[in-house]
């Protein structure tokens, strides 16, 4: 029971508000010296594990391509873009991209988009286009809740879309938690027992987008 202490250090560290790294790190040498470890068998294993996933540094090499990409002028360009078709309004727009999301994220390409893929430098600068072409005026507010309303399109469609796929993560987790309790269950139904939630959560995100659009141009007309 004394290795769930990292556990409590986290829920101190996270509630006081520190450095999300550095309460990480300090529940992990607090679980390994409840585990009799001793800190330099601690700092092996976190060695161990960042070599075994060393594509999670790929992030780091993301974001400064991002940052030149948006310094020359991805927004900017991305907004001028859809702001010439002015039959594009935020709603339809957003739709379409759930779309993509959920598709491409049920074939397993959860890292083909994201917040700092896509959204940031691209989504949300033709959404905020879309509206202005619509007229629409962009105050802070607005505009800051149009930004939102892309960021969560990305993460209903990763979110439902990614389940469908057979070999992510967390198919095989509740496989192998079941599996425990005894009950085997082939990872290919639970797959397939993802496809209607998608579709729910497509429905009901897309219900969310049409309204917050038709919201858009009801400002735009007032």
């Amino acid at each position: 029971m004394l290795t769930l202490l990292g556990v409590a250090v986290v829920v101190v560290g996270f509630a006081v508000r520190l450095n999300p790294l550095l309460v990480v790190v300090m529940a992990a040498f607090v679980t390994g010296w409840a585990a009799g470890l001793t800190p330099v068998e601690v700092l092996a294993a976190f060695g161990k594990a960042f070599n075994e996933n060393r594509f999670v540094s790929a992030a780091y090499l993301v974001l400064p391509v991002i940052g030149v990409v948006e310094r020359a002028g991805l927004q900017e360009r991305a907004r001028t873009l859809i702001g010439r078709f002015r039959g594009v309004s935020v709603g339809p727009l957003l739709v379409v991209y759930l779309l993509f999301r959920q598709l491409t994220s049920a074939l397993g390409l959860t890292s083909i988009a994201g917040q700092t893929q896509s959204i940031r430098p691209i989504v949300a600068p033709m959404a905020e286009g879309a509206a202005e072409a619509r007229g629409v005026t962009l105050d802070a507010a607005t505009r800051q809740d149009v930004r939102a309303m892309a960021a969560a399109t990305d993460n209903v469609g990763l979110f439902f879309g990614e389940d469908i796929f057979i070999a992510i993560g967390s198919i095989l987790l509740m496989v192998g938690f079941l599996a425990t309790a005894g009950i085997t269950i082939d990872p290919i139904h639970l797959s397939l027992w993802a496809i209607p939630t998608a579709v729910v959560a497509f429905v009901i995100h897309a219900a969310r987008l049409m309204l917050f659009d038709r919201a858009l141009r009801r400002r735009a007309a007032a």
